[in-house]
């Protein structure tokens, strides 16, 4: 009778654990989440953060969603925090592609690379624009082909840093052009774009939200847009894709992810990709990065297996890319 007894009990004792934690996975979140952004405060990605941040927080019934900044090594320090934090779904990664990049750029990473994350989806994409410095003999790329070709081994590329958007896509302009540049390192896009602004340096890769207020004002010239499409804004409207202007399939955005550590519980994962999904619905968000030339996404690649098969294909694109160009960083 006391085995049946204790063993009565022990299926009620267990039965009452596995409510309680699905009890506990239900409430998620019960405190405060982090994303961490792997670059300075102020730049794209966290402009991005802190609108998804907002957009979020709605979704969990105003709880606290944090933006901690912890940049350094092109991106790989907080990539790193968030990949060795505990799987519990309160310290998230938001990223862009360089966190496809980082294992062929980086030969020595604190992570193992883009396998020690749980894919939650990915959230929109931007392009670039070759922009210029003002007193450049070029009107149009057409022209400024010519002028590369005749001057290559002369002209400076800017880019903001090792693993930076503008770095890449630098990269893959001179893959495509056949032509190798000298490429000027930064610490970041604002001394990048100073210097460019002042004639320092002649031409420079750079996210569309960053240079629209420099083309708009004249400070510097755009000659192409990165992505497949011509863009909607105004500014930008009748600057042509540098597929069209004659380098057939190139198409580079910058886009950004969001991430959690590895072994994050499946239902925790299930919670936060219902967050992001309704989040990339909220027309408050989508107006803020339309105003910017953002495209908000919506298609599969918001589901975590869509995210993952597009990010595992950026990574072998730009592998090929970086080993070609010899880029590494130490």
């Amino acid at each position: 009778m006391r085995r049946i007894i204790y063993r009565a009990s022990a299926i009620t004792l267990a039965g009452f654990m596995a409510m309680t934690g699905q009890a506990v996975r239900a409430e998620f979140p019960e405190k405060p989440i982090t994303l961490v952004v792997p670059f300075a405060a102020g730049g794209p990605s966290d402009k991005i953060a802190r609108d998804l941040a907002d957009s979020m927080r709605k979704q969990f019934g105003n709880q606290t969603i944090l933006v901690e900044n912890v940049g350094g090594a092109g991106g790989t320090l907080g990539a790193a925090k968030v990949a060795n934090a505990k799987a519990d779904g309160y310290t998230l990664l938001v990223h862009h592609i360089g966190f496809a990049t980082a294992p062929a750029l980086y030969r020595k990473l604190a992570y193992k690379g883009i396998d020690d994350f749980a894919y939650l989806g990915l959230i929109n994409e931007a392009p670039s624009t070759l922009i210029g410095r003002t007193n450049l003999p070029a009107k149009n790329f057409a022209d400024l082909r010519k002028w590369l070709s005749a001057n290559s081994g002369k002209v400076n590329l800017a880019h903001a840093g090792v693993g930076s958007a503008s770095h890449l896509c630098g990269l893959m302009l001179q893959s495509a052009l056949n032509l190798q540049l000298t490429t000027v390192p930064y610490k970041g896009t604002g001394p990048a774009m100073t210097d460019l602004m002042g004639g320092q340096v002649d031409l420079m890769c750079e996210q569309a939200t960053n240079s629209v207020p420099q083309i708009e004002s004249g400070k510097v010239v755009a000659y192409a847009v990165t992505s497949a499409q011509r863009m909607k804004l105004p500014a930008l409207a009748a600057i042509p894709t540098l597929a069209e202007s004659g380098l057939s399939d190139f198409n580079v955005t910058i886009w950004h992810g969001l991430y959690a550590p590895k072994d994050t519980p499946p239902a925790v994962l299930t919670k936060l990709n219902g967050a992001l999904r309704a989040s990339l619905k909220d027309p408050d968000l989508i107006k803020r990065q339309e105003a910017l030339g953002i495209s908000v996404v919506t298609d599969g690649r918001v589901e975590p297996a869509g995210h993952r098969k597009f990010v595992e294909a950026e990574a072998a694109r730009w592998s090929k890319v970086i080993k070609a160009a010899g880029a590494y960083a130490d």
